[in-house]
């Protein structure tokens, strides 16, 4: 299952949901979906074919320069990242939330879906400095459950996030990954209008974070698990919060 909250701001925990929440590759695209897809594919070069390309290549997006450090998206390789990602997935903190405490196979089974499915969602690990620090799904919120509990748009796309490790939490440095990554989306997908997430709403200090890294509130959304605070940050914008 996905986390069904993006916890923003370390010192606050992870929010990630319950085992009834829906998964994020079980959702079936739509007739409407499907009408799009047909319309791109047919429409020529240089246009994105959705099922084939539908969040692009976030390893090779440029790193952002924040007040942290240098920060860049590294797509996961279970090979290489499993036992980084599998120990945060056993902090107490997260685990809470996410729910997946245990063998280092937990936390695979949830990551491999992802890796061996269509492209909607893209795990990544967040490499602060070049350090990896941080745990991100990148996932087209149009084509997830998500979209079933908001007026998506086409290209939506969603974060979740944990931040690994105590030093990391309580500095701010969620606020900050937030703005970067949203930005990365938004200067390397030019398709998408809106990045958007969903944390609990009894989740102050993480809807605080969201707000603070430039998105709004946009609604109250009743979510299988939760009350969620539907988060926008708007293309147009942008510059100005």
């Amino acid at each position: 299952m996905p986390p069904a909250d993006a916890s923003a701001e370390p010192g606050t925990a992870p929010d990630g949901g319950s085992t009834g929440a829906e998964d994020t590759l079980d959702l079936k695209l739509t007739e409407e979906l499907l009408a799009l897809i047909t319309e791109e594919r047919s429409a020529g070069p240089g246009r994105v074919a959705v099922l084939a390309d539908l969040l692009g290549d976030p390893g090779s997006w440029p790193p952002a320069r924040t007040t942290a450090g240098e920060f860049a998206l590294l797509p996961v390789r279970l090979e290489r990242d499993l036992p980084v990602i599998s120990r945060w997935m056993n902090d107490p903190a997260v685990a809470a939330f996410w729910e997946l405490a245990g063998p280092e196979s937990v936390t695979a089974d949830h990551i491999r879906p992802q890796l061996e499915g269509d492209g909607r969602s893209i795990p990544c690990l967040g490499v602060l400095d070049g350090t990896p620090m941080s745990y991100w799904e990148i996932y087209r919120a149009d084509l997830d459950p998500l979209a079933r509990h908001y007026p998506a748009r086409p290209h939506d796309t969603g974060v979740h996030l944990l931040v690994g490790g105590v030093k990391n939490r309580g500095r701010g440095v969620g606020t900050t990954l937030l703005r970067a990554v949203a930005d990365l989306v938004l200067d390397n997908l030019p398709r998408c209008g809106r990045v958007v997430a969903e944390p609990d709403l009894r989740n102050t200090p993480s809807v605080s974070a969201f707000l603070s890294a430039g998105f709004r509130f946009s609604a109250e959304v009743d979510l299988p698990d939760k009350r969620a605070a539907l988060m926008i940050r708007d293309r147009t914008y942008r510059a100005q919060l």
